[in-house]
């Protein structure tokens, strides 16, 4: 089943579980949001088109996040004029999660399911965590520090050669 629906002065077309970036609206993020402006509905065996909606039919979501596009750069200059303009602009979204479709205008009713996996899995997690040993960490005194050697063992620097002193002469 899908729907074409108006929002923002865009055409988007959103079946159940799309995620959709709309206009700007002024909700904040949790929230549910009903569509009414349904265009175009179709259940896969018959299409419903408006004029201009279908009466009655209602497309519900939930508002996932509220933010702002990535930036668009704005350059403007005149070539010998010494007129240059740069200008960002970042346009603000509403992401929206469709939760459902409705023909009749009555929303579908919530899935409680998705609550009791999230508590599993917590569970889950933390039975592994009680099992698992933390790591032995090895005492220092298990690595032996290197052996210094002995001054008298060190070899004496190489002295740089003396000159002869006859070539100090013939200078």
């Amino acid at each position: 089943m899908y729907a074409v629906i108006e929002t923002g002065g865009k055409q988007y077309r959103v079946q159940e579980g799309d995620v959709i970036t709309i206009e700007k609206l002024n909700v904040s993020a949790g929230d549910d949001i009903t569509f009414e402006k349904v265009l175009m509905l179709s259940d896969g065996e018959t299409v419903q088109i408006g004029a201009p909606t279908v009466e009655a039919a209602k497309v519900f979501g939930t508002v996932v996040e509220n933010g702002k596009g990535k930036k668009v750069i704005i350059f403007k200059y005149k070539s010998k004029k010494d007129y240059r303009k740069k200008q960002g602009h970042r346009q603000p979204y509403t992401m929206v999660k469709i939760d459902s479709l409705s023909a009749d205008g009555t929303p579908a009713p919530k899935k409680a399911v998705a609550a009791k996996p999230a508590e599993e899995k917590a569970e889950k997690v933390d039975a592994p965590a009680a099992e698992k040993k933390p790591a032995a960490k090895k005492a220092a005194t298990e690595k032996k520090p290197a052996e210094k050697k002995a001054a008298a063992e060190k070899k004496p620097a190489a002295k740089k050669a003396a000159k002869p002193a006859e070539a100090k002469d013939a200078e």
